[in-house]
């Protein structure tokens, strides 16, 4: 069956929908111990969550890259995340979307949520030809992911290293078993027209 160009995949239920973010560990540390995201964490940066484990081993190389050692699953409310992709704006121009690259400029500046498709992620971490989501959040987005959205953190950086470990010893078939059982996730339809979303 032939996968839609744009569709977000994602491990979730009928309340959360878990997204990835990879740390270094002087901050993935105190959010594990603490179960939310607290200083050195900086609400103050964009910070990019991605429903996509695949893409982001591809973008944390499956846990070995400088600064992105720890790989966390936060699960947050759908509600906040279908909030964050209602509000969000095409991180580049899009003539579908906007009128002209004037309206897009000023609503990339006013939105707390950038959104961007990038190539999708094989087991091995080839570019795929359907898209993943990434979800960048500042200001109010950030502040409500970290105080409102965000209802657990867990490490998944041995998940990582475990289907790393299948791979480098050729089991495919097991290292695919181990991944997150991600599928196609429900998007209301005036959300799916904002972030660009091919219809259900």
């Amino acid at each position: 069956m032939t996968v839609p160009r744009h569709q977000i995949r994602a491990l979730f239920d009928d309340e959360t929908v878990t997204v990835y973010q990879a740390y270094r560990l002087e901050i993935a540390e105190p959010a594990l111990a603490a179960r939310r995201f607290v200083p050195p964490f900086k609400r103050e940066r964009m910070t990019w969550i991605k429903p996509s484990f695949r893409w982001m081993m591809y973008r944390c190389g499956w846990a070995t890259k400088p600064g992105q050692e720890r790989v966390l699953a936060a699960r947050i409310n759908r509600a906040g995340f279908e909030w964050a992709l209602a509000n969000a704006c095409l991180s580049s121009f899009d003539r579908n979307r906007y009128a002209d690259r004037r309206d897009w400029s000023r609503r990339l500046k006013a939105s707390p949520v950038r959104v961007q498709w990038d190539p999708e992620r094989s087991l091995r971490l080839a570019a795929l030809p359907h898209r993943s989501l990434q979800v960048g959040l500042t200001g109010e987005a950030a502040r409500r992911y970290v105080d409102e959205w965000l209802v657990s953190l867990t490490d998944v950086t041995p998940t990582a290293r475990a289907v790393r470990e299948q791979l480098d010893a050729g089991d495919d078939a097991a290292a695919e078993a181990l991944l997150p059982p991600e599928r196609p996730y429900p998007l209301p339809a005036q959300v799916a027209e904002v972030i660009g979303a091919d219809p259900e």
